[in-house]
């Protein structure tokens, strides 16, 4: 990278007191990955203090991504052009005196399930392959508006169905950990381009682990907050809480400044969440001593990879050092994943439906599955699971009125063949469904709890695995300062995919 103008140098000395030693003296190198690798946080505030321009960072992640993404497939719609245009304005505007917002300056590609005005969204899908917004998702334009540039759309299976990235129309994201394994899904996109520093952070999506899935297989961060604290606009079932938005990063402090921006109240949204994401801005340090926390048994008798249990169980002298009472116990999972898989189906057929009768040919056939047994549900089966669920739901309140945490594996598996749809069998247990291998993320999701991803290790062969944190309902902000002690205490999870 060229140097900076005269008002753009940082001293090393400004540069050890804003980063710290060893990221000071990477960024005075000032090669591409060398920035593109900064937390998004210390971006910012670097761009914030005229020490990098938008443009700077931009450039750096534009040559990471020229460099990385033909190896991995992750983004798949790129609008670089536009992003140079807007991050020159970006600077322009901070050379006037412009109120900067809290994501100035920071790239960002978005998920190919959410709509962009002007930049293709294709939902995965052949049938959308040319389709181009008018309009912005909430989440989009709150991001826009924060300052953020957009670089482009990053990969998802076909209208988000599986836990495996790849489509007709872009085929397949590859692991940056290893380019043989799937990156998992639906944001697997997203997770790629964050292992990979070619982006800072990213939106994501999950309805049954497609934020924290990805996350685990990528050695990132994925966090699936309560239906409503990211809004969505009004469409379909608008009062669905079975797939929410959410934020993914490297860390959490990322994580809880991207959330900070896509939080907050909408009146586009019926179920959206009164209090305001600058909930999230405040300092994440906590004393944890006392502080109970359950650690899963079995998840209702759900099969594990050995591999997985090994990696997860060994952090559990963490939480203990953190001054945390563990104790081995779980809620009464009693109907949870039957009312999931109920209202899955019936969600497909709500959505999928039009698609299949006028374009079946272009339609993948796990959702045409879904939504041909979605289809037949009747009132009273829908009405069961909703019924299930309610239940379902108090026991866990009930659960955790004694553990504030509960903490289990975020897969079952490990990162499998990237040519695999999905796993067939775990542990010598034949799955039944193209969906069944991502339980442990499918009842979480039926509760409603935030659930956050965190790194916790890499197998011998150099795969990363991850565990969930999950929260009391609705408590976001406790999940974020759990999975801040527990990064800060585990550095040896996290490490960069040798292509980046």
């Amino acid at each position: 990278m060229p140097d900076p103008p005269p008002d753009l140098r940082v001293t090393r000395r400004e540069a050890a007191q804003l980063l710290g030693v060893a990221a000071a003296t990477q960024l005075l190198g000032a090669s591409s990955p060398d920035i593109c690798f900064l937390t998004a946080t210390e971006m910012a505030e670097l761009i914030r203090r005229k020490k990098l321009s938008a443009r700077e960072t931009l450039d750096a992640h534009l040559k990471q991504i020229d460099r990385v993404n033909p190896q991995v497939n992750a983004i798949v719609t790129l609008v670089a052009e536009q992003a140079v245009d807007n991050a020159r304005r970006a600077d322009e505007a901070q050379a006037h005196g412009a109120v900067l917002g809290p994501l100035h300056g920071l790239p960002i590609a978005h998920k190919d399930l959410v709509e962009t005005a002007g930049i293709r969204t294709t939902f995965g899908s052949r049938i959308f392959k040319d389709n181009v917004p008018t309009h912005d998702a909430i989440l989009v334009e709150r991001i826009r508006k924060a300052g953020a540039i957009c670089v482009g759309k990053t990969n998802a299976p076909e209208f988000g169905a599986g836990s495996q990235t790849f489509n007709a129309v872009f085929g397949a994201t590859k692991n940056p950990y290893d380019l043989t394994k799937t990156c998992g899904g639906s944001s697997g996109g997203a997770a790629v381009s964050l292992a990979s520093g070619m982006l800072p952070i990213a939106d994501g999506s999950d309805s049954g682990g497609s934020l924290r899935n990805p996350a685990a297989f990528c050695g990132v961060i994925g966090f699936r907050v309560a239906p409503g604290r990211v809004a969505n606009a009004a469409s379909g079932n608008a009062w669905s809480t079975v797939s929410v938005s959410g934020p993914m990063a490297r860390t959490v402090s990322d994580v809880a400044l991207l959330l900070s921006v896509m939080a907050g109240p909408d009146p586009r949204c019926p179920i959206s969440i009164s209090e305001p994401g600058s909930r999230f801005t405040a300092n994440l340090e906590r004393n944890f001593k006392g502080v109970r926390v359950a650690w899963f048994k079995d998840m209702g008798g759900i099969p594990f990879d050995p591999r997985v249990l090994s990696l997860v169980n060994a952090q559990r002298k963490v939480f203990e050092s953190l001054g945390c009472i563990v104790e081995e116990a779980e809620p009464d999972w009693t109907g949870v994943h039957e009312s999931i898989d109920t209202l899955r189906a019936w969600g497909y057929a709500t959505s999928q439906s039009e698609n299949i009768r006028l374009h079946r040919d272009l339609v993948k056939d796990t959702i045409q599955w879904e939504a041909e047994r979605g289809s037949k549900l009747t009132g009273a089966d829908i009405a069961h699971a909703h019924t299930l669920r309610s239940k379902a739901w108090d026991n866990m309140r009930i659960f955790q009125e004694k553990y504030e945490y509960f903490i289990a594996p975020t897969t079952q598996v490990l990162p499998f063949d990237v040519t695999q749809p999905y796993p067939t069998e775990i542990a010598g247990v034949k799955m039944s469904t193209y969906i069944e291998w991502m339980k442990v993320c499918l009842l979480i999701s039926a509760l409603e709890n935030p659930s956050i991803s965190m790194p916790c290790g890499f197998t011998e062969g150099g795969l990363p695995v991850g565990l969930q944190i999950v929260g009391r309902h609705r408590d976001e902000w406790s999940v974020l300062q759990m999975a801040r002690a527990f990064e800060q205490a585990t550095p040896a999870a996290r490490r960069k995919p040798a292509i980046a």
